[in-house]
């Protein structure tokens, strides 16, 4: 029986996850039971890809791993944050070391970050 309520998320869970030293939110995906139990037993974060519909190793394709130190899980066992070190420098596909790279300016999105590496060149796209 797992610890986490993924009956409340129709399978699927938000997990957040945060540099484990400065606490940075780095980015935001979601786990289900099988990711769950990959990163408890690996030590490393593995997330459910929605848009592969596949078990996802967080750094598979980039070598950009997350090591878990630490979870923390919500009052209500639907949502778990992981403390990690990024290894590689990124979280984030598109190079940034964090998903959230851009703020809101007025109506605009305005970038307010530098790229840790070249997405085109780590997924040969």
């Amino acid at each position: 029986m797992s610890v986490l309520r993924f009956d409340k998320g129709g399978g699927l869970l938000p997990a957040i996850a945060q540099d484990h030293l400065t606490k940075e939110v780095l980015m935001l995906a979601y786990i289900n039971e099988e990711s769950w139990q990959k990163t408890l037993e690996t030590g490393k974060a593995h997330y459910w890809s929605r848009s592969r519909g596949k078990l996802w190793l967080k750094g598979e394709s980039s070598g950009h791993v997350q090591l878990v130190k630490e979870i923390l899980v919500d009052c209500d066992a639907d949502t778990v944050v992981f403390l990690v070190e990024q290894l590689g420098g990124a979280a984030c596909h598109k190079g940034y070391r964090s998903c959230f790279f851009r703020k809101v300016q007025g109506s605009e999105l305005e970038v307010n970050d530098t790229p840790v590496f070249d997405p085109g060149k780590v997924y040969n796209k």
